[in-house]
């Protein structure tokens, strides 16, 4: 069996790739209004984000695959959310834009540094995570909040500054390290 078949078959990419796969089905349950269905796939989703690195610390099997892939599945999970939950109104549009943003300039970054160093690694940060999970977080309440109409405001402005300036943090969190490893 070839290693990256073998990469494929292990337990924590099954799992990351099941995430990939539910994202148009969560797509198709936003589009056709069943907001009940996106919020249990969306949770099914973020529970396989947490579930995946954790077996893959448990079990030792740790793969290049899977550190690609993983965080590959979130940025599409979370940048698809955002794009809807904003063309529908249920975020703002600039805080989309925000979202949007830190990743393409972590990307470019990402790309710039590989041309430069021939480095291709970069370890999230604490302040990625905790800029993911608010994101995580702020999509979650939202669907929560479609879905059960006696929760508060399901787009709630103060929430979205607290994503943002987390955000923005951690992407300038990134630059920096990114600028600083260029310059060794």
């Amino acid at each position: 069996m070839t290693k990256s078949l073998a990469q494929l078959k292990n337990i924590p990419n099954m799992i990351t790739l099941t995430r990939i796969v539910l994202i148009p089905v969560f797509v198709t349950a936003l589009v056709y209004q069943h907001y009940d269905w996106a919020l249990a796939l969306f949770v099914i989703a973020s529970l396989t984000d947490m579930l995946d690195g954790f077996m893959a610390r448990l079990i030792d099997q740790k793969t290049k695959l899977g550190a690609f892939l993983d965080p590959l599945a979130d940025k599409v999970l979370l940048l698809t959310s955002f794009i809807l939950f904003s063309v529908f109104g249920w975020v703002s549009t600039w805080l989309t834009i925000c979202v949007i943003s830190r990743d393409l300039i972590v990307v470019m970054g990402w790309v710039l540094l590989c041309i430069t160093s021939n480095d291709t690694s970069v370890a999230p940060t604490m302040a990625g995570k905790v800029a993911i999970a608010s994101q995580l977080i702020l999509i979650a309440y939202v669907l929560l909040a479609i879905n059960l109409p006696e929760l508060p405001d399901h787009s709630p402005e103060f929430a979205e500054w607290i994503v943002a300036a987390l955000t923005v943090y951690s992407g300038l969190q990134y630059i920096y390290r990114g600028l600083a490893r260029n310059a060794e």
